[in-house]
């Protein structure tokens, strides 16, 4: 840690980092979601605006859960599953909340499922596309190499760390 302050601004930025990629692979999906074949002008851009707002929410409430249990310190694919999971959660529960009075027997969970599978799907893609290594010293004078730590994380590998470790 370079200054105390850095932990701080690393975790704030990790918490915006993923509520900012919830927020538009859930608008991403939900375009998706309502056709291909609608033009520009019918395209649901207020309700996909609305559901990316709740998957931000729902991913601010969903990390601050993973830091207080302190599940944030996590090699590359748990990581990357923990984040498949949340996104998937969050963007069905984004769906649901915002589909006014919610009936459980009239509800379009087809829609919904779809709209979780496809940010889940772009949940895999930014994972895979922004997995960053972090060089590890050799072993030294009896001391181990550190293993190699991978992230699915857009953050720099240094902040992202600072966020993470305990």
């Amino acid at each position: 840690m370079a200054w105390p302050g850095s932990k701080w601004k690393a975790v704030l930025l990790d918490f915006l980092e993923r509520a900012g990629w919830s927020a538009g692979q859930v608008f991403f999906a939900t375009l998706l979601a309502g056709g291909t074949a609608a033009s520009v002008t019918n395209l649901p851009w207020k309700y996909s605006s609305t559901i990316a707002l709740s998957a931000a929410v729902s991913s601010v409430i969903l990390t601050a859960l993973q830091y207080a249990t302190k599940l944030t310190d996590l090699p590359f694919w748990p990581d990357q599953l923990v984040r498949l999971a949340k996104t998937f959660l969050g963007s069905l529960a984004a769906v649901i909340l915002t589909s006014g009075v919610f009936d459980i027997t009239t509800f379009h969970w087809n829609t919904a499922l779809n709209v979780a599978f496809l940010a889940t799907i772009t949940a895999l893609g930014k994972g895979l596309l922004a997995r960053e290594h972090i060089a590890v010293a050799p072993a030294t004078g009896g001391q181990p190499a550190a293993t190699p730590r991978s992230s699915p994380s857009t953050l720099s590998m240094p902040t992202y760390l600072d966020a993470v470790e305990r």
